[in-house]
């Protein structure tokens, strides 16, 4: 189980507002002049999502939850999201290439064929994302942010 922590933004009728902060592994590498993925966070990354978490349990606003999602989950939907493109561009190029002999039917049916991929995965990743191992749950909740106190007696005279 993947597990991160979240804050509760709204709580509802059994439904929970939380926001979760995008972590970027950005800084801590050795590659970090050559990296293309931290160019495409300095473009405007996004700092956080917000998801609907059905809990029970009365929340309150800032209150911290850890949400936990199934690896197999995880795994299917990155599957889904990056190997339909890359295999509709193989199929159809190939396809392509067999019908018309030539490389521009090649390199247009790769074209088609990426996006006859992405169009099937966005088909797709509605209904797959209902399914109940799909969703995160809640595993702990921690205490509301008005519940802690901290109290310190002043003994600086003492000295």
């Amino acid at each position: 189980m993947m597990k991160e922590w979240a804050t509760v933004v709204s709580w509802q009728n059994g439904e929970a507002i939380v926001s979760c902060d995008v972590k970027s592994s950005c800084n801590s590498c050795a590659s970090r002049s050559g990296c293309g993925s931290r160019i495409l966070n300095k473009l405007g990354p996004q700092t956080h999502h917000s998801i609907v978490v059905p809990c029970e349990q009365p929340l309150v606003a800032g209150q911290k939850v850890e949400l936990g999602i199934a690896e197999g989950s995880l795994l299917s939907s990155a599957l889904l999201v990056y190997m339909s493109p890359l295999v509709g561009l193989f199929i159809v190029a190939g396809l392509f290439q067999l019908l018309f002999n030539t490389d521009i039917a090649a390199m247009t049916g790769a074209l088609l064929g990426g996006v006859g991929g992405f169009l099937l995965a966005k088909g797709l990743s509605p209904a797959l994302s209902r399914r109940e191992n799909w969703q995160p749950v809640i595993l702990s909740v921690g205490l509301p942010p008005d519940e802690l106190r901290v109290e310190t007696s002043s003994q600086d005279n003492l000295l």
